[in-house]
């Protein structure tokens, strides 16, 4: 499989058999059998026309913040974004590859005196992941300040589409809904003092260590918000803060966060997932959706429906 990269991307850029734990946050994952890190788009295109023509199962990879990989890995190939690292300027315009972190972009802002993005400097991953599922925190969501994204479409050609036509809603976009990935995202901001645009970030980054178990490795928060309802008193609630199974464990600092203490395995985390969702509907009647995706080789795995239907 190696071969048929190696041509498009560079010896340098195409592992096989790489640990998905060593991609994720929270750091659990068995290999895939073939990653592939393309430098720009004309790269990430070839790729995927590549693997499509050789039958190959295709899993798009940006830092990994907000997937659950299966131990047994990832079959066919990974194709990572973090090459895809472009940041530019022009006028109030920030333009930001999908690899890029959303940390490196608030601190490219925050540098040139632009204001707006601050809401995103805690949250882990890139921007191509941040667009996929309009992250947000404190108060801000990518929607507020997305101009553009430029994807990619299941043809290898490249579109621009207004944020306006993007579908943004709660931790979705119209990347959940089309076979289209985002290459990169215009970003509207506004002038500021960049030591006042400092100072929030530090707020926000004092807020976050002080509530979230920022010290382990997770998927950060590991369901939605459900409506009427915060998730970690809910979870506190049935008795659940602290509950482990295995190596995974919901945290003491923020029950919402499930974590890996250090040798957490996928079938730890989804086991102790579907154990909260249970739990929860039976006392409360309230049902939890994950925010965390499921990928890789679960077919085998007995908890796959329960999994599959959280997908």
């Amino acid at each position: 499989m190696k071969d048929l990269f190696v041509p498009i991307v560079g010896e340098n850029a195409v592992r096989e058999n790489e640990l998905m734990k060593d991609h994720t946050t929270f750091a659990v994952g068995g290999p895939a059998d073939c990653m592939v890190f393309p430098a720009d788009a004309a790269q990430l295109g070839a790729v995927l026309s590549a693997a499509k023509a050789a039958g190959l199962e295709t899993l798009l990879l940006g830092r990994g913040s907000n997937l659950l990989c299966a131990d047994g890995g990832v079959r066919g190939v990974v194709v990572s974004t973090e090459r895809l690292d472009t940041l530019t300027l022009e006028g109030n315009v920030l333009t930001v590859g999908a690899g890029v972190t959303l940390r490196q972009a608030t601190d490219f802002a925050a540098e040139a005196g632009l204001a707006g993005l601050e809401f995103a400097c805690g949250i882990p991953g890139s921007m191509g992941g941040a667009v996929y599922m309009d992250a947000g925190a404190y108060g801000g969501e990518m929607r507020d300040v997305v101009v553009d994204v430029t994807v990619l479409d299941a043809q290898g050609e490249l579109h621009v589409i207004p944020a306006g036509e993007m579908r943004f809603g709660y931790r979705h976009s119209l990347l959940r809904e089309e076979p289209l990935i985002c290459v990169s995202a215009r970003i509207q901001l506004t002038p500021d003092a960049p030591e006042a645009i400092r100072g929030r970030m530090q707020e926000l980054t004092l807020r976050r260590e002080s509530r979230q178990p920022l010290d382990m490795a997770s998927a950060g928060s590991t369901f939605k918000r459900p409506e009427g309802h915060y998730t970690g008193p809910l979870i506190i609630d049935c008795g659940l803060s602290g509950y482990a199974v295995g190596g995974a464990q919901v945290s003491v600092k923020h029950a919402g966060f499930v974590v890996n203490t250090g040798a957490a395995t996928a079938d730890d985390v989804a086991r102790l997932i579907y154990h909260i969702e249970q739990t929860v509907q039976q006392k409360t009647g309230v049902c939890l959706e994950t925010e965390v995706r499921f990928v890789g080789d679960w077919q085998s795995h007995p908890l796959f429906e329960k999994i599959r239907r959280a997908e």
